[in-house]
């Protein structure tokens, strides 16, 4: 969800988001040792009657946390999705990948829950989940358990460090619009802003304690806030005839439309945490339950936002909308400023899971001694890398849409459909089969968007760096 460049990613050790950090839930060697008992008391087992929360969030607050988090600057790039969809097809292919994303965000909660009164522990994380899942499936998988959690673990690394260079591109992008307009006579270029970034990049990212990040986390929010509104206030003050803007465009620019879509709206990696932080966590799913109403309001927004902004806009819509506002113009700066701030800060707190998933598969091969000076280095490392990716590609909306295309259609949809599968393939697929159709439906449809939306965002990328 979001998050878009929304925080939206877990670490088995805490969980960051827009709205804070979540704490793990429990250790990967204490599902090892209950994947190994019997499933025979299974039913006797209420994972939520053994959750001990000292702060457990209600219903409400668990709805505010999800929201924000889906609702994060990625809403910015909805118009630049539409422009490869047009007005009609935007707003059905929204509604329908909403649906979808809602669906697997279920099928994720819901196989995470059953699996936690399967190896009878209160709660899991994402890759938790998906060790467990493994652990406690047909025989032929359970040895590749510890496998399939490290893979989840690294896939979800370099989603986080993808988004983390799409968030640099978008600073260079802002920075250059607001210098190029009051110095029209500069010579810096574009490689010169990458690297000037890099400094404080540098600085930041070597900030370890937590208590120290989480507080730019709420002044983000409010600086996102701020430039909703700025934007919405353009949009209204030159709104065009809705038909200014065709109803659809050619069919071959629909896979970057649905990758900016999964990218902006996508929150796969912070729905645990805010499920298992709740005081009623069976209230998470259902009807209406607090993911079918979260997302409803994101899918209305993201809808309303992408439709608005590329009938004002039109094909000049870019990667973020703040991007299309007038330099010259006061509310715009303010808003281009409020954008550089929020990412900046959104990227040094983002920053933070990666470097603890790549240190705990890592750490066991340092010496004690030298922890201090490799989580240096390897922060270093990994900044830099964020940076020079983004460098190297050419626009924040192919940019986008790769990275949604790529990184959260495999963890946003085919994973777990995949888990589901997994899960229930010995415990019952429904009459006709019909969990095992609707699944691999889902892992199709998944690897089709990876597919085609990495090959064209590809495409793109090429077209515009030979140009």
């Amino acid at each position: 969800m979001s998050n878009s460049y929304n925080m939206k990613e877990f670490s088995s050790r805490a969980v960051i988001t827009e709205n804070g950090i979540y704490p793990s839930t429990i250790s990967i060697s204490t599902i090892n040792t209950k994947c190994k008992e019997n499933d025979e008391e299974t039913n006797s087992y209420d994972p939520f009657q053994n959750r001990k929360l000292e702060h457990p969030n209600s219903d409400v607050r668990s709805f505010a946390n999800l929201l924000k988090s889906s609702l994060g600057s990625g809403i910015l790039a909805m118009p630049a999705a539409f422009k490869n969809a047009g007005t009609v097809v935007g707003i059905i292919g929204t509604i329908l990948l909403g649906y979808i994303c809602t669906h697997c965000v279920y099928l994720l909660v819901k196989t995470s829950q059953e699996v936690s009164r399967v190896t009878k522990v209160p709660s899991l994380g994402y890759a938790e989940t998906v060790e467990a899942v493994f652990a406690t499936g047909p025989h032929p998988l359970r040895k590749m358990s510890k496998a399939a959690r490290i893979i989840i673990d690294w896939v979800m690394a370099f989603t986080i460090l993808g988004a983390c260079a799409v968030y640099v591109i978008l600073l260079v992008d802002s920075v250059k619009q607001i210098v190029d307009y009051y110095y029209m006579d500069n010579t810096i270029s574009e490689t010169k802003y990458f690297l000037y970034f890099c400094i404080p990049i540098l600085l930041f990212t070597q900030i370890k304690n937590l208590k120290y990040l989480a507080p730019f986390s709420g002044f983000a929010n409010i600086l996102l806030v701020l430039t909703f509104l700025i934007c919405l206030y353009y949009i209204f003050s030159d709104f065009k005839p809705i038909d200014s803007q065709p109803m659809s465009v050619e069919i071959g620019k629909l896979p970057l439309f649905i990758g900016t879509v999964i990218f902006a709206m996508e929150g796969i990696g912070v729905v645990l945490p805010v499920e298992n932080a709740m005081a009623n966590p069976q209230h998470f799913l259902g009807c209406p339950g607090v993911l079918n109403i979260t997302m409803s309001v994101v899918v209305l927004l993201y809808m309303f936002m992408g439709v608005l902004g590329y009938i004002r806009y039109g094909d000049a819509a870019m990667g973020s909308i703040t991007l299309n506002l007038s330099t010259g113009e006061i509310p715009a700066l303010m808003a281009k400023l409020f954008i550089v701030l929020a990412i900046f800060f959104t990227y040094t707190l983002q920053f933070y899971v990666p470097m603890e998933i790549v240190w705990r598969n890592t750490k066991e091969h340092v010496t004690q001694k030298y922890h201090n000076i490799a989580q240096a280095i390897m922060r270093a490392v990994f900044a830099v890398l964020t940076v020079a990716a983004a460098a190297t590609l050419p626009r924040l909306e192919q940019v986008i849409g790769l990275e949604g295309a790529f990184f959260y259609a495999f963890l946003g949809l085919i994973a777990p459909s995949i888990m589901d599968l997994i899960f229930k393939w010995e415990r019952g697929l429904g009459k006709f089969k019909w969990i095992l159709i609707k699944d691999v439906v889902l892992i199709v449809f998944g690897t089709f968007v990876l597919v085609t939306g990495v090959t064209q965002s590809i495409r793109e990328i090429i077209r515009t760096s030979a140009s």
